[in-house]
């Protein structure tokens, strides 16, 4: 299927293929997208998703740990992953005459990276750190109190890294059955952008990926959250001297038809911002509503919006930092006039 200039094939093993051909520079971005995230663990093993990520950095046997960085690094390229609610993505960007090497090795790291256990044990000390680095963080800890009171039994609750006590505690074969059941064809999406020939790209994507079978998919089906009975406070005590408040309000998934009104009024709330499948917001906006509530009136330093597209019903944040002599109060309650605002008088086209 091809639509403005985007081919869209599923190989017979289930693998999905879009190709966008941009003869604007000799450079080609190769992204490979896993349906899997923390949406998809449970607990016990919350933060495997992104461990396994980190895994697939130690090596297979046709790529040894460390080889991809140095030869992506000497060719002019650049590679990395995330891990979300929803899904793990792997890229190379690399010069469209060394692409191939991203192709080959993306291929292999489907099905063969190796989980060696001295690899593990390094990797626990590393992403234990990470928890430790982001547990800094006032923010963090704050976000990490609104996901559990705003989800107590879908699986959004947890932080994407993981609990400290899994992090702990999990195990090798926990990590590598999780990579073997979520890992096939038939669980990804490999998408090409830059300067290609569509049909030799696809011939060649067919001949690294399409010897995989599909895998037998585990059904993940989240028990969806409960409607929220009243308002939920939370309150995280830190030592330092700033503020910082998050509103948080339940969100539609980014199937439901209220979805993208809703990226409209967070431009119109919060500041319009580039917004794609890593979400929007985040950014302060002088035109918007609640810049000038919060920020001109001095009652906050700055002032952002956050919503993300997602499988599942999430949240819309708006998050603020309190100017100092101010209080929360004054924050909560022009956020609140704002809201009323809407309300009354609904934005105009």
């Amino acid at each position: 299927m091809k639509t403005h200039g985007v081919t869209r094939t599923r190989l017979r093993n289930g693998l999905t293929v879009i190709l966008k051909p941009l003869r604007v520079a000799p450079v080609i971005s190769w992204w490979v997208w896993y349906r899997v995230g923390s949406r998809y663990e449970r607990p016990g093993l919350t933060g495997v998703s992104h461990w396994v990520e980190h895994m697939l950095f130690k090596g297979t046997r046709r790529f040894p740990a460390h080889e991809p960085d140095r030869v992506i690094a000497r060719d002019g390229g650049y590679h990395n992953a995330m891990t979300f609610l929803d899904w793990t993505t792997y890229f190379e960007t690399m010069p469209a005459d060394k692409i191939d090497y991203a192709l080959r090795l993306e291929a292999d790291r489907m099905r063969h990276a190796l989980f060696l256990p001295r690899e593990v044990e390094s990797e626990r000390s590393v992403i234990i750190a990470e928890r430790q680095m982001y547990e800094n963080e006032p923010t963090f800890r704050l976000n990490e109190e609104v996901q559990a009171a705003a989800f107590r039994v879908h699986p959004y609750h947890h932080e994407v890294i993981g609990d400290l006590a899994d992090l702990q505690t999990m195990t090798r074969d926990d990590l590598y059955q999780h990579y073997r059941r979520f890992y096939a064809p038939n669980n990804a999406i490999v998408v090409a952008v830059g300067d290609f020939d569509a049909r030799a790209m696809l011939a060649r994507i067919r001949a690294l990926f399409g010897g995989y079978k599909p895998a037998p998919l585990p059904d993940i089906r989240p028990r969806p959250e409960p409607p929220q009975r009243g308002e939920r406070r939370i309150t995280v005590p830190d030592e330092g001297e700033t503020a910082y408040v998050t509103f948080a309000y339940h969100a539609p998934a980014a199937g439901d038809p209220d979805f993208y009104p809703l990226v409209a009024l967070d431009s119109i709330l919060a500041g319009a911002s580039s917004f794609n499948v890593f979400g929007g917001g985040g950014t302060s906006n002088k035109s918007s509503r609640l810049y000038k509530a919060l920020v001109q009136t001095g009652l906050a330093a700055g002032v952002s919006g956050s919503l993300a597209p997602t499988v599942d019903p999430y949240l819309y944040t708006v998050f603020a930092t309190v100017r100092a002599g101010q209080s929360l109060e004054a924050v909560e309650q022009a956020m609140d006039a704002e809201l009323e605002r809407l309300r009354r008088k609904p934005v105009d086209e």
